[in-house]
């Protein structure tokens, strides 16, 4: 089967397309033909090389999300399940294929009023974004910065604290059109991409989601009001300052809080319930899936020069 793989660690260019083994479903795993595969920011770290010291070797495929049709299950699955529309989550990896192999614990049926493209748009992303608001303990009335919100992980949390009643929505974004995008999605202030600009944007937040982390993390410190909660849910502008814990400890009598976020640890159970909730609820149009384009398998290294050059809005979804 077709699959995409890096070939050498560095830029998009060091992706390749490959040919795999047709493969075959174990105990308790799934068989999917993909009809739709996200493209994440996390994919693009591990791609340049920058997560090699966690195991992630050359030859690697990337992808965590996909979505299509069950075709075989291993031994101890129902067959039931063969012919169903499904989501799934393949882990760190694996997603950049023709066919999926995934664990039966990690598919989630689909709505039929969801696409394949709608369901790896929102699958990830809004679980991220209802989670790591949970952890940053958002409450109806607050406000809430979420730095990075043109991806799919913040335009879900723009949508999600919106609808969950806060005070105020503030979103960084590098352009104007992209500002106005958010707004309408539920922003109620844009900022620049320092969190610069917006005069009558509130001068501090009770909860930052950060879907950037980077060199210039430590400046949104003083953007936290007392007691104030940061929540990183990704990193896709490299890490931050390895003396980034200074800029808390210089603001003590803030009482500031700053924590990570994955949804590795959250309970399978609790992540399939809000999935479901939300595939939902974007079935019936009560959420907005952002795809900024739909791009065969074989373009995996065009997605990824996008994804470069700051060049997306939402989400961009490969399809087999």
């Amino acid at each position: 089967m077709k699959a995409i793989a890096i070939k050498t660690f560095g830029g998009p260019e060091g992706l390749a397309v490959v040919d795999l083994p047709e493969p075959a479903p174990a105990a308790g795993q799934v068989l999917i033909a993909t009809e739709a595969v996200g493209v994440g920011g996390v994919d693009t770290v591990i791609r340049s090389g920058a997560l090699a010291a966690y195991g992630f070797e050359e030859g690697f495929v990337p992808g965590s999300e996909v979505a299509g049709t069950v075709t075989a299950v291993g031994d101890g699955v129902d067959t039931s399940w063969i012919g169903r529309r499904v989501w799934a989550f393949t882990g760190t990896g694996g997603g950049y294929v023709e066919q999926a192999l995934v664990p039966l614990g990690q598919i989630l049926p689909l709505p039929g009023s969801l696409s394949a493209v709608d369901a790896v748009t929102l699958g990830s992303a809004g679980a991220v974004a209802h989670f790591g608001l949970r952890h940053g303990r958002f409450a109806p009335g607050e406000t809430v910065l979420v730095r990075g919100a043109s991806g799919s992980i913040g335009i879900m949390a723009v949508q999600l604290a919106a609808r969950r009643g806060a005070a105020a929505v503030a979103v960084t974004a590098s352009s104007a059109r992209r500002g106005e995008r958010l707004r309408r999605l539920g922003a109620t202030h844009v900022l620049d991409r320092s969190g610069g600009g917006g005069d009558d944007a509130p001068a501090g937040y009770d909860v930052i989601i950060d879907v950037v982390a980077g060199k210039d993390m430590p400046s949104f410190f003083d953007r936290l009001n007392p007691n104030g909660r940061m929540v990183a849910v990704g990193a896709v502008g490299g890490q931050p300052p390895a003396d980034f814990g200074t800029k808390i400890m210089a603001s003590f009598r803030k009482s500031m809080s700053f924590a990570t976020f994955s949804t590795a640890t959250v309970p399978p159970a609790d992540l399939g319930a809000v999935r479901g909730e939300q595939f939902a609820a974007a079935g019936r149009g009560e959420i907005e899936t952002v795809v900024h384009e739909v791009l065969p398998l074989d373009a995996a290294v065009l997605a990824h020069r996008k994804m470069a050059a700051g060049e997306v809005f939402g989400r961009i979804v490969l399809t087999p």
